[in-house]
């Protein structure tokens, strides 16, 4: 069995966790989020416990067994507390504008990049170079953390671009190499 799938999740105060059919709703402080659970995988709830169990001992039972005590426990964490990314642009000229739900990226084109921020998300600006996305589905934010990267990745050579808070971009010496 999956030594995830075993581990009990408490729920910390001000957290609920209720399970109407097939989908778990957790609720806290900072919002609510559901998950619809998979057919092989079963959720008991007590007052301040949730154990997954599987309904067999199938290896894909087993698998989703863990992954959803994962899913779970993610979601106990953002009602609770949150997530939050860091992002920022290195470059000459590289920057973030943040105006209500736009975000204004200039890294090295032409013209700026213009992305929208979605609904369920909350952006602020900590510098011209830095932005932290934040909200309570990791999912989420991990996803659109990683769109805004993608528009300009770090590059190995001079190191541009635009990472995540903390990321070790692996340098790289160019043509000096080659000799």
């Amino acid at each position: 069995m999956s030594r995830i799938g075993n581990r009990k999740l408490t729920l910390p105060t001000g957290v609920t966790a209720s399970l109407e059919g097939n989908t778990l709703t957790i609720k806290g402080a900072k919002g609510s989020l559901s998950l619809d659970l998979h057919k092989l995988v079963t959720v008991e709830i007590s007052d301040t416990e949730i154990v997954t169990k599987a309904k067999d001992n199938s290896k894909e039972a087993n698998i989703n067994v863990g992954t959803m005590n994962s899913l779970i426990a993610n979601m106990i964490e953002g009602v609770s507390t949150g997530f939050s990314k860091g992002l920022e642009a290195v470059g000459v000229g590289y920057r973030f504008q943040v105006n209500g739900n736009k975000i204004n990226i200039s890294a090295g084109f032409s013209h700026p990049v213009v992305v929208e921020v979605p609904e369920y998300l909350k952006v602020e600006q900590v510098s011209n170079t830095e932005i932290t996305i934040s909200g309570i589905d990791k999912q989420k934010v991990s996803e659109f953390a990683a769109n805004v990267r993608k528009i300009r990745e770090p590059e190995p050579y001079k190191g541009k671009g635009i990472r995540y808070k903390g990321e070790y971009v692996r340098r790289k010496e160019g043509k000096k190499a080659a000799k």
